[in-house]
């Protein structure tokens, strides 16, 4: 069944609208505004594109354009800057217990703080895997590591992550 370029965007952005939009904020400092329209963009170049030229790869293909994109305006706006990247917000206030909300939000706060110490190669294959939900392949394809390069970067950056945060890596 061939799916038109309108019903292809209608449905992507009801799925990935939101977590393109955070990873653009993310990469673009935290400047939501410009990462919306980072995502209005990818949706527009969504629309030119043929359907079945993505199908199956249609995850990657938003994060591979959407991350290009943020990387244009940073390099226009900083010809020396090479890659991207320095805060990211996640919103998930779903927590019924307000004390459980108020310790989730402080404990992801901290971990988004710890994970600005990472090297910006792990950051970001980090995100996209635990924030965009993609596969190491996808991640592969998207940053143009290889799919064990992507693989060793979140291990090591998990690893480092786990020991900043002062956790026993010796304990099963």
């Amino acid at each position: 069944m061939e799916v038109s370029p309108r019903e292809l965007v209608e449905s992507a952005q009801a799925d990935f609208e939101g977590p393109l939009t955070g990873y653009a904020a993310g990469l673009l400092g935290g400047d939501w505004d410009r990462a919306r329209d980072v995502v209005q963009d990818t949706f527009v170049k969504l629309h030119r594109q043929d359907p079945a030229m993505i199908q199956g790869r249609l995850k990657s293909w938003l994060y591979t354009v959407c991350r290009n994109r943020s990387i244009d305006i940073l390099r226009k706006e900083n010809p020396m800057l090479s890659c991207a990247g320095e805060t990211f917000e996640s919103i998930n206030d779903s927590a019924p217990d307000p004390s459980r909300a108020m310790e989730e939000r402080e404990r992801h706060a901290e971990v988004m703080a710890l994970l600005e110490r990472l090297p910006e190669n792990q950051r970001e294959v980090i995100r996209l895997k635990f924030q965009g939900d993609l596969s190491y392949k996808e991640i592969s394809e998207v940053t143009g590591l290889s799919v064990s390069n992507v693989g060793f970067l979140i291990h090591t950056g998990i690893k480092r992550l786990r020991s900043f945060m002062g956790v026993d890596l010796s304990k099963p």
